[in-house]
């Protein structure tokens, strides 16, 4: 079963259990893939699905963090809820020393060296860890490993 077809049977759960936030929260991510597949007139396969939850997720932690000194709880609390409800359609994370371990692999791959040779390292890493790492936490990694650090 496809990230996909997992996520129109949640919908339908949802719509039983008459669970409003998660329903809603199906239903925007629905939005998004639909948009991006008659965009680009392709049918999405589950790397394309994740890639889309992965930049829906990076935008309620954005907003959480503009809404949380705002002092909107009650918006904090929504995003919160709609990023756990998309967490769900993502692969398992990977650690830190896993993240470590395949840059350096790539770093070996691509002969990166130095901080200037992250624009040549990132291509391969983001094609690599797309969906099973947060790709600002790899960035920060790949500089740190780039250092010498």
């Amino acid at each position: 079963m496809t990230i996909k077809d997992r996520i129109q049977e949640d919908m339908k759960a949802a719509m039983r259990a008459k669970d409003t936030a998660v329903l809603g929260a199906i239903r925007l991510l629905l939005a998004a893939i639909k948009q991006k597949e008659v965009d680009e007139r392709i049918s999405l396969d589950d790397a394309g699905v994740v890639g889309i939850i992965d930049k829906m997720v990076k935008q309620r932690r954005d907003a959480i963090a503009q809404f949380a000194p705002a002092g909107r709880q009650d918006l904090v609390e929504k995003e919160t809820a709609e990023i756990a409800v998309l967490e769900r359609y993502l692969p398992t994370r990977l650690s830190a020393d896993a993240i470590d371990a395949e840059i350096r692999a790539l770093m070996a791959e691509t002969g990166a060296s130095s901080p200037q040779d992250l624009g040549k390292l990132m291509g391969p890493v983001k094609s690599r860890l797309a969906g099973r790492a947060d790709m600002a936490l790899v960035a920060a990694r790949a500089k740190l490993l780039l250092a010498g650090k």
